[in-house]
């Protein structure tokens, strides 16, 4: 297999394409590279595009009408970022995507994805079963949210990002998880005493 091909083995894992399919995949994906602060989407805007991260940290975020922005995903390395309710409809863009630690990105639009998928069957399992996951994901979220303290919430974001607080502010992760930086500096405090 050329080594061109790597990226294709670093987003399908354990897919087994042919060498002509990895080629026709790869000329759909476009590389990006972007600089922490860089706005990768504006809320407002049409959304053609997901992004696979291959490196780097981003975040979706909402400003709701009093201004106060909610971060409510992160995305880092190996896992897929838009905002799929625009991205899945015709609506225009109701969250923004911030990069918060320089990133190399791989974007696929929704025509390319929906042609690929009839073309090579793997991959509209493959994106089914992504989808699947993010879907199952963000109503534990919701739940979570609705059910669990803030120490509780806390816990499941350390489980869902690892290692991600050296490289993501304190009031991301607080807006995160619905809480002040307050309420998150004493939340780290308690733990680091149990």
């Amino acid at each position: 297999m050329h080594t061109k091909n790597t990226i294709i083995l670093e987003i399908f894992k354990d897919i087994p394409f042919s060498e002509d399919e990895s080629i026709h995949i790869e000329s759909k994906l476009e590389k990006l590279t972007i600089k922490k602060g860089d706005i990768l989407l504006n809320a407002g805007k049409s959304v053609n595009h997901q992004y696979f991260v291959s490196d780097g940290c981003l975040r979706t975020c909402y400003t709701d009408n009093s201004g106060k922005e909610h971060t409510i995903q992160f995305a880092i390395k190996n896992w897929w970022i838009s905002d799929y309710t625009a991205f899945f409809s015709t609506t225009k863009a109701v969250m923004s995507i911030e990069c918060i630690q320089d990133a190399v990105i791989y974007k696929i639009s929704r025509e390319d994805m929906d042609a690929l998928c009839v073309e090579i069957p793997q991959l509209e399992t493959f994106f089914r079963k992504k989808m699947e996951g993010a879907f199952a994901n963000f109503q534990k979220r919701i739940l979570g949210g609705l059910s669990q303290s803030a120490k509780e919430r806390y816990a499941s974001f350390i489980n869902t990002y690892p290692n991600i607080e050296q490289s993501v502010k304190n009031y991301h992760i607080a807006s995160y998880l619905g809480v002040t930086t307050e309420t998150l500096s004493r939340i780290r405090k308690e733990l680091t005493k149990d």
